[in-house]
């Protein structure tokens, strides 16, 4: 089964957990991409994230068929949330149930790196000093090359002070 969503409300790491166990599988991997409180020597307060949401959870079935077709898994879950989401709180968890743990594990690691690259998610970072600042992925496949970033992991887009 396959289960994707987006939500506004924090995430349960445990209730998504639950949903992709199974008496048959002796393994449920899980990535959980948290907010962090640093980039690049700022001081980040909190994420901000925006999506086109019909079209994201189309791509997100799109990510679970792309990991049917390469692993045999048996559950998948992947939730994101949006809106505002404050330090060390989830933002997205990708849980992944299989009969043995190389699969799923596989597939977790396959599973962010193509939600990241195709699915029209957007995050703000919010600072302390007020100012704000739109990140580029550097995964993503359809999003235009920005000035002077070529060499950079990550780019940014500097947004005036809140």
């Amino acid at each position: 089964m396959d289960f994707v969503d987006i939500l506004y409300e924090k995430l349960s790491v445990e209730d998504i957990s639950d949903m992709v166990s199974s008496p048959s599988c002796g393994a449920v991997s899980m990535f959980i991409g948290t907010t962090r409180d640093n980039f690049d020597g700022k001081q980040v307060l909190k994420l901000d994230y925006e999506a086109y949401i019909p079209m994201a959870k189309r791509k997100m079935l799109e990510v679970c068929a792309s990991i049917r077709q390469q692993w045999d898994v048996h559950n998948i879950a992947i939730i994101h949330r949006i809106g505002v989401v404050p330090v060390k709180e989830a933002s997205i968890v990708i849980a992944i149930s299989s009969e043995h743990r190389k699969e799923s594990l596989e597939a977790v690691h396959f599973a962010i790196d193509t939600m990241k690259a195709i699915v029209p998610i957007w995050k703000k970072e919010i600072y302390a000093d007020e100012a704000s600042a739109w990140k580029h992925n550097k995964e993503c496949a359809w999003a235009e090359e920005l000035p002077n970033t070529q060499n950079s992991e990550n780019a940014v887009i500097v947004v005036d002070k809140l």
